[in-house]
């Protein structure tokens, strides 16, 4: 049967309001974003990522003696104990980033101090999610070390968390650029409402699961490429075309061919994705700073056919994708950097879902065969 034949169902639960949240809003009819009032333009043009995570956990932007104290807090919690590489070092070296990511934090959550804590001890929450929030960049950035054959890095206490993750991945200390073009693309990745991932991690701890198997949850839904994974799969479609002399034409032959265009649309914006104006400012900034202007140049071209042959812009993930590439990211460590900057916004969900929780479960159409009869298993 069709949807259609039932009035209360919306596939995908377009459209049905999951729960009551005090963390973003996102504005579709303006196409704006604001994480507890503040636009996310805002917060990444004039702030840092460590101020937006203090915003999200704290329920306010921090003053400079609390900014201070957090990221004095971040740089003592960042380092991850032996065994936590040990067990990342036994994944196949094939194994996708995301995959040792999450293993990361699966092995390293009996090591918190907290771990034996009940989900409901909000003081313990939180905790959590300040440590949750300082090893995720050391995860990854070591993490890549792993799968590259590499001893892990040490990580220093001066760095900021978009410092520490670049650090850590190149063994160089980032310049002053490639540092702030990561830490925009942190805050404009750090929270976006009820989100496939958000919301899967608020699904686990409404069992009164903990924010580790939380953070897993989140991860496992991230990776998806209608998720997380866009942004990878826009840098190999620019890869794909290549130069700017060649992206009108491949653009029309893959709209001729009803080809998914990679980066472009978002089920939550009527026009433009918020998050996408800024990033493609700093993208374009820094491809020009840095005399890569190639897939910019393919990027303008496909924007401007899409927008005037179908009214569709692209998303964040589009800009980040160039952006990554000029700042010398492997593509298959996109969706993990998604991870740094969205565990922000995942550990505040699920804080808020433990301080008024009500298990999540949802109701199914059945449509399966009815009035079965039992055949003993010697007659089938």
């Amino acid at each position: 049967m069709s949807a259609a034949t039932y009035p209360n169902y919306s596939p995908g639960l377009e459209g049905v309001i999951g729960g009551i949240s005090t963390i973003s809003e996102i504005i579709s009819e303006t196409s704006s974003l604001v994480y507890r009032g503040y636009d996310v333009h805002d917060l990444a043009s004039k702030g840092c990522f460590e101020e937006t995570a203090h915003l999200l956990i704290y329920g306010h932007l921090p003053n400079q003696a609390e900014l201070d104290a957090l990221k004095k807090t971040l740089a003592n919690e960042r380092e991850v104990p032996e065994q936590v590489y040990t067990a990342m070092k036994q994944m196949p070296k094939n194994a996708h980033p995301m995959d040792l990511t999450k293993a990361g934090f699966v092995a390293y959550a009996p090591f918190d101090p907290d771990y034996a804590k009940p989900a409901t001890d909000d003081a313990a929450n939180v905790a959590k999610a300040i440590r949750i929030l300082a090893k995720a960049s050391t995860i990854v950035g070591n993490g890549h070390r792993i799968r590259q054959g590499l001893e892990p890095l040490k990580p220093k206490a001066e760095h900021t968390i978009a410092q520490n993750f670049l650090y850590l991945m190149s063994g160089q200390e980032p310049d002053a650029k490639t540092a702030h073009v990561l830490d925009s693309s942190l805050t404009l990745y750090a929270e976006h409402g009820y989100n496939a991932s958000t919301f899967a991690c608020r699904v686990t701890v409404s069992t009164l699961s903990d924010l580790f198997s939380g953070v897993a949850s989140g991860i496992g839904t991230l990776r998806g490429p209608l998720h997380g994974g866009a942004n990878e799969e826009a840098m190999r479609m620019l890869q794909e075309i290549g130069a700017p002399d060649k992206a009108e034409a491949w653009i029309h032959d893959a709209l001729t061919n009803k080809k998914k265009i990679m980066g472009f649309g978002h089920r939550e914006y009527k026009k433009r994705d918020p998050r996408a104006i800024y990033m493609t400012k700093v993208a374009k900034e820094l491809s020009a700073e840095k005399g890569q202007t190639n897939w910019s140049e393919i990027a303008d071209i496909l924007e401007h056919v899409m927008e005037t042959e179908k009214n569709i812009y692209p998303n964040v993930d589009f800009p980040a994708a160039y952006a990554y590439y000029v700042l010398g990211i492997p593509i298959d460590l996109y969706t993990p950097i998604f991870v740094i900057a969205r565990v922000s916004g995942w550990s505040t969900h699920m804080i808020e879902q433990l301080r008024n929780n009500r298990l999540i479960r949802p109701n199914c159409i059945y449509e399966g065969p009815t009035s079965a009869t039992w055949v003993p298993i010697s007659e089938r």
